[in-house]
């Protein structure tokens, strides 16, 4: 359990994604406490996690020893000013948006440097996150290790360039989402055809990690990877699926750059 005392600013998704991962892995943080202006959202919270402690105002949460800005873009610069005043001085301040760079987090939060970024991935949930990590200049070796022991048990959390966070935005942090409805619809339709959740849950996880392996690890180029299997039935669709992640990918990834 992590000694240090945690603030979310914001109750959101992305923070009961956190705080479901921590407790699947038996490594709740001892005090938790988490602010937003949605009652509803503080009400989910509660319900789920006893013992972390809700309230509707930021600087309660922003005076904790490693902050989190668990916000949208949107309502960023907003938010930075409304708890700069609240940071300890020996915080970390860690954001899990994009578009923010630490350099513009330390402008909006009137000189605090104790940043970092990290975009956050949905199968954290389950202990399988890819949460990419970009530690700001002001942050020593100890305090990089406190946050990698913090967030480890939710998944992989590997150092990165920070210039390089927003490329895994689109990968990893909306990446489930390009995979999640084929899969549930596949595995809607299957269950048609004499299969058992069981025997549908079995086969489909298996197949899933194979073929992502096979892709990176048969040696085989892509062409020849995807001519193993002589019978496509979404082939007349494929080139549009593909175009539009030509398309709306990279414009989105121009919308969150920094």
């Amino acid at each position: 359990m992590h000694h240090k005392a945690i603030g979310f600013i914001g109750g959101g998704r992305i923070t009961r994604i956190f705080l479901e991962g921590w407790q699947r892995a038996q490594k709740l943080p001892a005090r938790i406490v988490v602010s937003d202006c949605n009652t509803d959202a503080l009400a989910k919270i509660k319900a789920h996690w006893p013992s972390v402690e809700t309230t509707s105002t930021s600087t309660a949460a922003a005076g904790q020893d490693i902050v989190f800005l668990a916000v949208h873009p949107p309502v960023m610069a907003e938010v930075c000013a409304s708890i700069k005043g609240a940071l300890k001085p020996d915080a970390i301040v860690v954001s899990l948006a994009p578009k923010f760079s630490v350099a513009k987090l330390t402008e909006l939060l009137g000189g605090f440097g104790r940043l970092a970024r990290v975009i956050p991935n949905a199968p954290s949930l389950v202990n399988w996150g890819f949460n990419p990590m970009a530690f700001g200049p002001a942050l020593t070796a100890a305090d990089k290790t406190e946050l990698t022991d913090l967030l480890s048990p939710l998944g992989e959390c590997p150092e990165v360039a920070e210039a390089k966070l927003e490329g895994y935005a689109l990968l990893t942090g909306m990446g489930p989402t390009y995979l999640w409805f084929q899969l549930q619809a596949l595995r809607e339709v299957t269950a048609g055809f004499g299969l058992s959740d069981a025997d549908i849950g079995w086969a489909l996880r298996r197949t899933v990690c194979g073929a992502m392996r096979t892709l990176f690890e048969s040696g085989l180029t892509p062409e020849e990877v995807m001519d193993l299997i002589p019978v496509k039935p979404l082939a007349e669709m494929e080139s549009q699926v593909t175009e539009m992640y030509r398309t709306r990918l990279p414009a989105l990834y121009q919308k969150v750059k920094p």
